[in-house]
C-alpha cells in the first residue's frame, strides 16, 4: 500500500507522535508511507524511520489556503496513494475538496481521525466525512454519535456518517519505552539537577502540557498550595512550551504561580515523569484521549486527574484512585496528599492495561488494508 497522512505540522504533540508511529509501522510491514505537513522538529525522526515527508502548509486558517485544492488534487492524481488519512480540520477540508473532484475509480480511500472534541459547527463536521472515521476513545466515539450521526444531528452537521463507519481505535504506547522501573541515565540526572537545583530533595508533582487555556494551569497553584500544607517538600513543575497566540496567557499563568517551576518545551518528558512523584491532569475541558496520562501510569507514576474525557477512561481502567471531580482542585490536592503519604502503596495500585502501540498500529493498518483491498477489487 501507499498511504498518505496529512496534518498541519510536525512540531510535537500526541497527534504528531501517532503519525510517526503509524508511518513506522507501515514501513516495517513493507508499505510506502508519506506525510504531508508544514514541517517541524519531528521531520528528521519521521524520515529516519523510513517515511517520506512532503513539505506542504495545509493547516493555515486563512482563506488563501483554498488555493491549494487544485494543486493538491493534481498531486494526488500523480502520486496515486491507496489511502488518504487526514488528522486535522483545515487539511481535512482541503483534502476532501480535492478528493471529491477526482474520478471515483481513481481516488484513494479517504479516512479521518478525530483527535479532538471540537466545537460543534459545520467547520468541524469535516472530521465526520471520512469513508471511515477513527475515534481515539469511547469519548471521541460518543462525540461523533451525539453530534454527527442520524436525524438527531443538527441539520448543518449532517454528514451522512453512520455507526458502521466509525472505528474506535485507542491510542497506544510502546511498553518497551514506558514501563515500570524505567530510570533516566546518570548523565541526564546530573544535567537535570544542574538545570533545576531548586528541585533538590523535593518531591515533584508534574503538570505536562503546553501553556494554553485547555490544560488547566489556573488550578495548579491552588492544588500545590493545598498539597504543601501537608507535604511542604512537594513542588509543582510545569513542562510545556507556549505558542505565539498564547503568549499573554502564558505570562499571566507564570505571574500567578510564583512557587511553580516552568521548564518550557522539553523533548525528554519520559525522563522527567520517571523522576516525578506524581503527575496531574487538570484540563478544564475533556480531552479525546490523554496520552501523557497513559505514559505516566505505564512508568508506574500515579496520576491524579479530572474525571472526564479520555483521561477519565484511562484512570478508570488503570488507576481509579486518581479520579477527581472536574473543577475540584481541593479534592485533587487531597488525592495527591494520599499518594505522597505512601508512594510505594500508590504505585502498587496502578493496574496493567492493553493501550499498546502494537495494538493501535495493527488495528489501523488492518483498516487501511480492508479499504485498499475493497478498492482493488472494484
Amino acid at each position: 500500500m501507499k498511504v498518505v497522512q496529512v496534518l498541519p505540522a510536525l512540531q510535537g504533540g500526541g497527534v504528531e507522535r501517532g503519525t510517526l508511529e503509524i508511518g513506522s509501522a507501515l514501513v516495517a510491514c513493507g508499505h510506502e508511507s508519506l506525510v504531508l505537513s508544514a514541517g517541524g522538529r519531528m521531520v528528521a525522526e519521521l524520515e529516519e524511520a523510513g517515511s517520506r515527508h512532503v513539505h506542504w502548509a495545509l493547516g493555515r486558517k486563512h482563506p488563501a489556503v483554498a488555493l491549494e485544492v487544485r494543486p493538491l488534487r493534481r498531486w494526488l492524481a500523480h502520486t496515486q496513494p491507496d489511502i488518504l488519512h487526514v488528522r486535522s480540520r483545515v487539511p481535512a477540508w482541503l483534502c476532501w475538496l480535492a478528493w471529491r473532484q477526482m474520478p471515483a475509480g481513481a481516488r484513494p480511500r479517504f479516512i479521518t481521525t478525530l483527535h479532538g472534541l471540537h466545537s460543534i459547527n459545520p467547520f468541524s463536521a469535516i472530521m465526520a466525512q471520512g469513508e471511515r472515521v477513527i475515534a481515539v476513545s469511547d469519548t471521541a466515539k460518543r462525540y461523533l454519535l451525539d453530534n454527527y450521526v442520524g436525524a438527531s444531528a443538527p441539520a448543518l452537521q449532517r454528514t451522512g456518517l453512520t455507526v458502521d463507519r466509525i472505528h474506535r481505535i485507542y491510542r497506544g504506547i510502546d511498553p518497551s519505552r514506558y514501563h515500570r522501573g524505567y530510570r533516566p541515565c546518570n548523565g541526564w540526572l546530573a544535567n537535570w539537577r544542574r538545570d533545576f537545583p531548586v528541585l533538590k530533595r523535593r518531591r515533584v508533582v508534574l503538570l505536562p502540557g503546553r501553556l494554553t487555556r485547555l490544560k488547566g494551569h489556573e488550578d495548579f497553584p491552588i492544588v500545590m498550595e493545598r498539597l504543601c500544607e501537608r507535604h511542604p517538600d512537594a513542588i509543582g513543575v510545569v513542562v510545556g512550551g507556549e505558542e505565539e497566540r498564547s503568549r499573554a496567557y502564558a505570562a499571566s499563568i507564570r505571574a500567578a504561580s510564583p512557587g511553580i517551576v516552568f521548564t518550557g518545551h522539553r523533548s525528554d518528558l519520559r525522563d522527567i515523569m520517571a523522576v516525578a512523584s506524581a503527575v496531574v491532569s487538570l484540563s478544564n475541558r475533556p480531552e479525546s484521549f490523554g496520552r501523557v496520562t497513559l505514559e505516566a501510569l505505564s512508568l508506574g507514576v500515579p496520576v491524579v486527574g479530572y474525571d472526564h474525557g479520555g483521561v477519565g477512561e484511562i484512570l478508570e481502567r488503570v488507576f481509579p484512585e486518581g479520579r477527581v471531580p472536574v473543577g475540584r482542585p481541593d479534592e485533587a490536592a487531597n488525592r495527591l496528599a494520599a499518594v505522597l503519604d505512601d508512594e510505594a502503596v500508590a504505585r502498587s495500585r496502578i493496574q496493567g492495561h492493553d493501550f499498546t502501540l502494537q495494538r493501535m498500529c495493527a488495528e489501523t493498518l488492518a483498516l487501511y488494508e480492508e479499504l485498499a483491498a475493497d478498492a482493488w477489487q472494484r
